[in-house]
């Protein structure tokens, strides 16, 4: 299986642990119950590990994709002082979904914007103040915004990008390491039709939320 860049520290910190406690069973039988039970629980963090950093293969979409997995929690109206008025999909991702996010469509990384932040829930209200990263892409649509957001349990949001990388459709942009949230600026356009609505589950390169008519 292949794991997301960033990773593999998360992973061999406790895989160490593991076959550090297995190694002290051997040498100090006496205490076999207590680092047995050390050695399950880092293996099963491990386990935890492997599964939530999985990167599986996507074969990527038509049209405008997602550009996370997870389920839309809302779509909404906004302006936008760089983009206007636009349409924002705001996706969940739950602890079991796939966390390397994708890019929508292909575009230029105008802006890598990191602010600091809280880490409450990604579902409530009060997120607006979490930490999060802004990223302004131009595209042949116009400006949009992908705007990752950490919550409860993630603690750090890693970019793939920088500012003036050229990016295609599908590529990988970043992972939220544990969490959590990441909503989509859209420009309004008459000519735009969102294939998407508020419930239904995504996954990040593959599921298209929009279409563009001539």
């Amino acid at each position: 299986m292949k794991l997301a860049k960033g990773a593999y520290s998360w992973i061999l910190t406790p895989l160490i642990f593991c076959i550090s406690s297995i190694f002290f069973i051997i040498i100090f039988p006496i205490y076999d119950t207590q680092f047995l039970f050390i050695s399950i629980l880092f293996f099963l963090i491990t386990l935890f590990f492997i599964i939530f950093f999985r990167d599986p293969i996507r074969k990527i979409g038509n049209d405008i994709v997602s550009p996370a997995d997870g389920y839309i929690r809302d779509i909404y109206e906004l302006d936008d002082i760089d983009i206007g008025k636009c349409i924002v999909l705001s996706i969940f991702m739950n602890v079991h979904n796939v966390h390397v996010n994708r890019m929508p469509i292909d575009g230029i990384i105008k802006e890598v914007i990191h602010l600091p932040g809280s880490h409450l829930p990604a579902f409530k209200k009060e997120s607006e103040r979490n930490e999060r990263l802004i990223i302004t892409i131009k595209t042949s649509i116009g400006m949009i915004k992908i705007i990752q957001i950490a919550g409860t349990l993630a603690r750090r949001i890693l970019p793939y990008i920088k500012k003036n990388d050229v990016i295609n459709k599908g590529d990988k942009i970043g992972i939220i390491r544990l969490g959590s949230r990441v909503d989509l600026y859209l420009p309004y356009k008459k000519n735009f039709k969102f294939k998407v609505k508020k419930g239904d589950k995504l996954k990040a390169g593959e599921s298209s939320v929009a279409k563009i008519y001539d």
